[in-house]
């Protein structure tokens, strides 16, 4: 079974900084990509963020510049440097892993969000 558990939200002032962090755990091959959602109420998920094992990175327009994306040495946990914060970025954020539980096996497993809040 594989766990993933964000931390780091909370309630900030636009302008202000967030860093949130998810870490994998359990019994599996390998993470391949892991990243950031985020959904807002009434809104669809939307992807906010993204990196490969190898370190490639995508970012969603309206948060580049602002938040960056990056991986630990381990491989199993993924940081979301989040700057410049406005209230429009008020949201749940999920992380996500694609986790190879044996080689030949791709399976997306999802955190239980963390709010994050940006008040004006």
């Amino acid at each position: 079974q594989v766990r993933v558990v964000e931390s780091g939200g909370g309630l900030v002032q636009a302008g202000g900084s967030l860093r949130l962090s998810c870490a994998a755990s359990g019994s599996f091959f390998r993470i391949d990509a892991m990243g950031w959602y985020r959904q807002a109420p009434g809104k669809q998920r939307e992807l906010v963020a993204d990196i490969s094992s190898g370190g490639s990175t995508y970012y969603a327009d309206s948060v580049k510049g602002r938040f960056t994306i990056s991986r630990g040495n381990a491989q199993n946990t993924v940081y979301l440097q989040m700057n410049t914060l406005k209230p429009e970025d008020t949201a749940v954020y999920y992380c996500n892993a694609d986790v190879r539980v044996v080689v030949a096996t791709l399976q997306r497993y999802w955190g239980q969000g963390t709010q994050v809040t940006v008040s004006s």
